[in-house]
């Protein structure tokens, strides 16, 4: 199993890159993200393990990322001091650009899949959610609705301008940049804070949510009242939730309990139990090009790339 210790660092996100199969990248911050600065590495997974080829340093914690779906060297990330920040792996020096609108820490940042753009969708601590084109100097639309902080903002992988967000305020939203400032759909989803949502790569109309109650729920966003499934096993609460882009019903899930576990919403079944860390397993991605590969990391320092039998498909 393919892994990277994160000096001195605790991770918060990792992402696989959609243009290069071995390529992915970790943020991470200092002291539990409490205090000091963060870090972007940019990994290869080699023969003997993960490779580091390029590490970025900034001032503050760096909580999540997100790949360009229009430039394999661009990514951006989410940082502790309100901003997002363009990053060239190519350029080693510093961002290309920072970009500072959020008043508190940015939870969130995803890249539009869907349109040949720069859009770029951020949450954050300060309840507010921000559509950006990273090729202007301000954000194009600014969405608040929710009462809470903002953990999470997840573009539709099929429908242009949907996306949707998760929050601390119990609800998960949707909204469409083609209509007005309001939610298009509003769920009360959980009976406590929700830290994560995801799209399922195959129907444009589910969404699942994970909680703080240690719950997974998915969502029809035509009939929104009641999930059509729901998964219990966590221990602790969900940090992240991630749909694999290979098998329709399969679902990844990240925990404070120290695991990431693979689950089967059609049965409403947990299919298999990851425990390879120490701390919180705070970041989770699916791998678009290596069938049921995943990457994970935690508060313990390190990243891990690994294939759960119950992720690859038949």
């Amino acid at each position: 199993m393919p892994s990277f210790q994160t000096p001195g660092k605790h991770g918060y996100s990792v992402q696989f890159s959609p243009f290069f199969p071995q390529r992915l990248a970790c943020a991470a911050c200092q002291y539990y993200g409490i205090a000091g600065g963060g870090s972007l590495f940019i990994l290869d997974v080699a023969q003997d393990g993960l490779r580091p080829v390029q590490v970025f340093e900034y001032s503050d914690g760096l909580f999540d990322l997100t790949w360009a779906e229009n430039n394999e060297n661009i990514l951006v990330g989410a940082a502790g001091d309100g901003s997002i920040q363009v990053w060239d792996v190519m350029q080693p020096k510093g961002p290309l650009k920072i970009l500072k609108e959020h008043s508190k820490e940015v939870n969130a940042v995803n890249w539009s899949q869907t349109r040949n753009d720069n859009l770029v969708v951020s949450s954050s601590w300060d309840h507010l959610i921000k559509v950006w084109d990273v090729n202007q100097s301000q954000s194009l639309r600014t969405f608040a609705g929710h009462s809470f902080i903002v953990y999470d903002a997840v573009w539709s992988p099929q429908v242009p301008g949907l996306f949707a967000s998760a929050s601390g305020d119990k609800t998960l939203r949707v909204w469409d940049i083609r209509g007005g400032d309001n939610c298009t759909v509003l769920i009360q989803a959980h009976s406590e804070e929700i830290l994560s949502c995801d799209w399922c790569k195959y129907d444009s109309n589910q969404v699942f949510s994970g909680g703080v109650d240690g719950l997974i729920r998915g969502w029809d966003i035509r009939s929104p009242h009641l999930p059509f499934c729901e998964m219990r096993g966590h221990r602790y609460a969900i940090k992240r939730i991630r749909t694999s882009p290979f098998m329709a019903t399969c679902i990844a899930s990240s925990s404070y309990d120290f695991s990431v576990r693979v689950w089967d919403t059609a049965r409403e079944k947990m299919l298999e139990v990851v425990e390879h860390h120490t701390e919180f397993v705070y970041g989770l991605d699916f791998n678009l090009h290596v069938p049921g590969q995943l990457a994970d990391c935690a508060w313990d320092g390190i990243v891990h790339v690994y294939q759960p039998q119950s992720c690859i498909p038949s």
